[in-house]
This record gives C-alpha cells, sequence and structure tokens, in this order.
C-alpha cells in the first residue's frame, strides 16, 4: 500500500487535493465586479467573502488536523471532499452577499480539511529534504491551479453567470471523489495512530506553539502567504477598474504570473540537492520583500509594466516558499503530523483572512495599498524566519 501511495497517482490525488484552496479562491476572481453588481453591494463586501473562505480554510484545518491523527487520513479525507461539493452548489445559489458569505465559509471548512490531510500524508510517508522535494512537486499541481481557475472562471462566465462558478467546483469535487474513493489508500497506520481527547489536543498543540522554530516556520509562511492573498483579493480590482484590462486579459496576466509559481516549485527540487531548505527559504523571502518594493513603486509611479514586474516575482516565491517552509516546520514532529499541519495551515488562512480587507480599506486607485501590503507583510515575514529559527550557539 504504501508503495502505491509513494508514486504518482498519489502526487496528482494530492495535488488536486491541495489545489482546492487556489481553486476556491482563483476561479472567480474574475466575477468580482459581476458579483459585486448583480449583488448590488461594494467591492470590499465581495472582498469579504474571500476573507469568509479564508477563515473556513483556517477553522477546517484547525479541526480536522488532530482528527486526522485519530482516525486516520483517508476517511476524514473522504468526507472532506464530498463536504466541499455540497457547499459549492449551496454558494452557487446564495441569494444575497451575506447568504454567499456564509456559504463561502463553509466551502472553506471542508477545503481546508482536505489540505491539511493532504500536508499529513506527505509527512507519513517522507521526512527532511525528500519531504521538500515531494512538496515541490505539489506545488507544480498548486501552481497550475491560479492558472487554470481564472481562465475556467472567464469561460464559464462567457456561457453563465458567477453561479456557474461555483457549480463548475462542485462537479470538480465530485471527480475527485470518484478518484479518492477508487485509489486513495491509508497511510496512518492504527498503531501510529494517536489516542485523541481533548486533553492530548491540547497537549500537542502547546508542544508545537513552545517551538520556537515551528512558530518561526509558521509565521514567515503566513505572513510571505498574507501578501499573496492581498495581491488575490486586490489585484482584479486595481487591473480592471485602476488600469483598464478586460476581464479575460486579467485572466491571462494573472495565469502568467502563475507560470512564475510552475517554473520556481520545478527548480526548488534542483536548489535543494545544492542548498539546504532554509537558506532557500531566506533567499526566497529576501525576493519576494524585493517583489513588494518593486510593486510599491511602480504603483506610486503609475508604471503599469513595473507593477506587472512585481507581482510576477512576488508570485513566483510562492513555489519555494512552499514546499520549504512546510518541510521544516512538520520535520520536526512528525508523531503528530495532523495536528502540526492543521497549526500551520490554520495559522496561515488566519493571518492572511485579517490580512486581506486591509487592501480594500482605500481606494485601490493604481496599485498603492496593493503595493504597501506585500511589501509589508514580507519585511515581517523575513524578520519572523530570521528571528525565531535562528540557531544559537553555546557561549564556550
Amino acid at each position: 500500500m504504501i508503495k502505491t501511495a509513494r508514486g504518482p497517482l498519489m502526487v496528482v490525488m494530492l495535488g488536486f487535493v491541495t489545489a482546492i484552496g487556489p481553486l476556491s479562491l482563483d476561479m472567480y476572481l474574475p466575477a468580482f465586479p459581476a458579483i459585486s453588481g448583480d449583488l448590488g453591494v461594494g467591492d470590499a463586501r465581495v472582498q469579504l467573502t474571500l476573507t469568509a473562505c479564508l477563515a473556513g480554510l483556517a477553522l477546517g484545518q484547525l479541526a480536522c488536523g488532530p482528527l486526522s491523527d485519530r482516525w486516520g487520513r483517508r476517511r476524514p479525507l473522504l468526507i472532506a471532499v464530498t463536504a466541499y461539493a455540497i457547499m459549492s452548489l449551496i454558494c452557487a445559489f446564495a441569494p444575497n452577499a451575506e447568504l454567499l458569505a456564509v456559504g463561502r465559509l463553509a466551502q472553506g471548512l471542508a477545503g481546508g480539511a482536505g489540505v491539511v490531510v493532504a500536508r499529513a500524508v506527505v509527512r507519513d510517508l517522507y521526512a527532511g529534504v525528500a519531504a521538500a522535494k515531494f512538496f515541490s512537486q505539489l506545488s507544480l499541481i498548486f501552481g497550475l491551479a491560479p492558472i487554470a481557475a481564472p481562465l475556467l472562471g472567464s469561460v464559464v462566465l462567457t456561457v453563465t453567470s458567477w453561479r456557474g462558478v461555483f457549480v463548475t467546483l462542485s462537479v470538480i469535487a465530485c471527480v475527485l471523489l470518484v478518484l479518492l474513493v477508487a485509489r486513495m489508500p491509508e497511510t496512518l497506520p492504527a498503531e501510529r495512530r494517536s489516542p485523541g481527547g481533548l486533553r492530548d489536543i491540547a497537549r500537542t498543540a502547546r508542544t508545537l506553539v513552545r517551538d520556537r522554530f515551528f512558530v518561526g516556520y509558521a509565521l514567515a509562511q503566513s505572513f510571505a502567504f498574507a501578501g499573496l492573498f492581498s495581491y488575490l483579493s486586490g489585484s482584479s480590482f486595481v487591473l480592471q477598474d485602476g488600469y483598464g484590462v478586460s476581464a479575460t486579459v486579467f485572466s491571462l496576466l494573472f495565469g502568467l504570473n502563475s507560470c512564475a509559481l510552475i517554473v520556481t516549485s520545478h527548480a526548488n527540487s534542483r536548489l535543494l540537492d545544492r542548498f539546504p531548505p532554509r537558506r532557500l527559504l531566506v533567499a526566497t523571502l529576501i525576493a519576494q520583500t524585493v517583489a513588494g518594493v518593486i510593486t510599491f513603486t511602480s504603483a506610486a509611479a503609475g508604471l503599469f509594466p513595473g507593477l506587472l514586474t512585481g507581482l510576477f516575482i512576488l508570485v513566483g516565491t510562492i513555489g519555494l516558499l512552499t514546499p520549504n517552509s512546510t518541510a521544516l516546520a512538520l520535520d520536526r514532529h512528525p508523531e503528530r503530523a495532523g495536528t502540526a499541519a492543521a497549526l500551520l495551515g490554520g495559522v496561515q488562512s488566519v493571518i492572511a483572512a485579517l490580512a486581506t480587507p486591509l487592501v480594500g480599506l482605500g481606494e485601490p486607485g493604481r496599485g498603492v495599498p496593493l503595493g504597501l501590503a506585500i511589501l509589508g507583510f514580507a519585511l515581517v515575514a523575513l524578520a519572523s524566519l530570521l528571528t525565531l529559527t535562528r540557531v544559537r550557539r553555546e557561549r564556550a
């Protein structure tokens, strides 16, 4: 069973489960203006539906991670994907922005549960550099999702309303569920499972939050992703309203940026043969800071090519960030991979959910608030990594 789990089919299955997040977030981005007009609400109200989904992703991971340590990986994963398909249909028929936000919260809960189990499965099978390389393979699919999602969303919008986007997400989840039922193995044997209980979960959580290395990697990943989600929530308004690009051109630009993620994800596996994961992570966050500087200064000067360059670099850094930070964080706690993955993803989603509305507080204009958010979060991510994961030398 483990041999089958390590094959290419496992990469595909876990890759698509992990891609639930970007599919949920990116596929309806081209429809933001249409949702705003159809439901009669402002841009900030539409952005809150994105925040609701992010909050759901956080809560879903926090709830399902410990459960997967107790029940195994397969059963929670199947339940999560089934629930995601149902919640997507509920979003499709939401009559107003309030119910859409509630539906997006529930959709995120289900999606987050699947994502955290996928990460735990990888840690069941791999450790160290091998885990980072496997996460790089997942990032390739994770990178394809942002390319395909807005393009698919735009295609759906040409034949139906924004509600058809959520129907499509439900269909994708149903297809994935069939594949998982048929071929997904159990990677956590009964003898390795947690006895469960709130006391055991609390004890594990205390151990994790007291580990400054785990906290450092979690915060670095989370604040870096906050910059990415600022881009996700604000780019459609900046590019379409501020610079006048069409929904189709926006989707093409979004897909082009995601190509950078695919390239860096592929390169990460090669780079890991020469450099340790932490060194790559430091270089990645420095590059993201540079992306923030370019984006902010270009937006302030109204330079469209410079703005696109900064956003391209930003998205490219995620292909290096995700596999290395995830592997470094989970490698320290293999006995509780589900709970560790839950806290890692939960912190990431909470910070991103709290950060996303900041971009919508001011007028998107030419992208100055967006650039400022990207730069600020990159600096905090780099500071978290350098201070909390620094190896302290003992005095002689």
